[in-house]
């Protein structure tokens, strides 16, 4: 009788379901990928055919030249649709939460159910369907915020800090550094939902992100390049740039900017000093500490596999609410710009 749950292996690579010979999120070019979102530590370019979510096909086509209308290279799946693989192995995308077209992956073998998360969020996001609760046997979890110190404010108290330091530092404008794919977006959404309304200026490097999730159904408002606008005209107003631009040459034409930082790091200060940031703001869109917890509770599994950041505090807490679990020693994985 094989050993339970044998057909799925963690490799130091990424995931391989040995009887459909495929691979989720892998670190190096394979035949075929299954991929969860469109983060470079998740997806990257050069497989043989790539099966994701229209919208991260998209987003892997901006980024690394996916050949997104290709069916020799690139399958779209959608949410709630299920794949036959080879070896009797079916394969179900779920909402994650994470970013546009992030997807949990739920994988069907021989009675058992084995769900892959990617990275996954909680929290209500206008940018992205929500993540769904999915039973299964092995629950894939990251564990990025995986300490109890990480435990995300609300991010409408998050989005006032913002609003505020616009209205207080007049003859200023404040200068947001978040990730270009997912936080940019979310940012901007969040600032929609608050009633900021006036144009949100845009980092050249932003820019094609944007008006691909605009594409797909995601309304941003009045978006517009600073490139070439004069510096006077930027007074009071909010720029969105990639956290590596916050203290380059680019951001001295800017007038005297309130340097931000969204990310789920600024809940620690060092970090925030470290990046010269004035104005942390903590949004993250991965799960935090009573979001992990409280998902592997929801889920219940029978085994919990832990991946993607702080694995000791996650694997501590499920021992202490008898829970079976294990880390798993994957390469090729880093902290975002979160």
């Amino acid at each position: 009788m094989a050993a339970a749950f044998s057909w799925i292996r963690a490799e130091p690579m990424g995931i391989h379901v040995a009887p459909a010979d495929v691979w989720i999120d892998p670190a190096r070019p394979v035949e075929t990928a299954l991929v969860t979102h469109g983060h470079a530590d998740h997806a990257r370019g050069g497989h043989g055919r790539t099966v994701a979510t229209p919208e991260t096909l998209a987003i892997m086509q901006l980024r690394y030249g996916v050949e997104a209308d290709s069916a020799v290279r690139a399958a779209p799946v959608t949410y709630g649709e299920t794949l036959e693989l080879r070896g009797g192995v079916r394969a179900t995308f779920v909402p994650a939460g994470h970013v546009l077209g992030s997807a949990q992956i739920l994988l069907e073998h021989a009675g058992e159910r084995v769900v892959i998360t990617g990275d996954y969020k909680r929290r209500a996001d206008p940018t992205c369907p929500p993540f769904e609760v999915t039973p299964c046997d092995v629950f894939i979890t990251e564990a990025t915020f995986g300490l109890p110190v990480f435990r995300h404010p609300p991010i409408a108290d998050e989005m006032a800090k913002l609003l505020s330091a616009r209205e207080n530092d007049q003859g200023r404008c404040v200068l947001v550094g978040a990730y270009a794919l997912g936080k940019a977006q979310r940012v901007i959404a969040e600032l929609r939902a608050a009633g900021y309304s006036e144009t949100i200026w845009l980092h050249g490097a932003m820019e094609r992100m944007c008006r691909l999730y605009e594409d797909h159904g995601v309304d941003l408002g009045d978006l517009k390049a600073v490139a070439g606008v004069p510096k006077a005209a930027l007074v009071n107003s909010i720029v969105i740039c990639p956290p590596s631009a916050l203290n380059d040459r680019w951001s001295r034409r800017l007038p005297d900017p309130v340097t931000a930082m969204a990310s789920g790091w600024m809940r620690v200060r060092q970090r925030a000093r470290q990046r010269n940031v004035e104005l942390p703001l903590i949004i993250s869109d991965h799960a935090d500490w009573d979001e992990l917890t409280h998902t592997i509770a929801q889920v219940n599994p029978a085994e919990t596999w832990i991946t993607h950041g702080r694995e000791e505090a996650l694997l501590r807490w499920c021992e202490l609410t008898q829970r079976k679990a294990r880390a798993l020693a994957l390469v090729g994985y880093e902290d975002e710009d979160d």
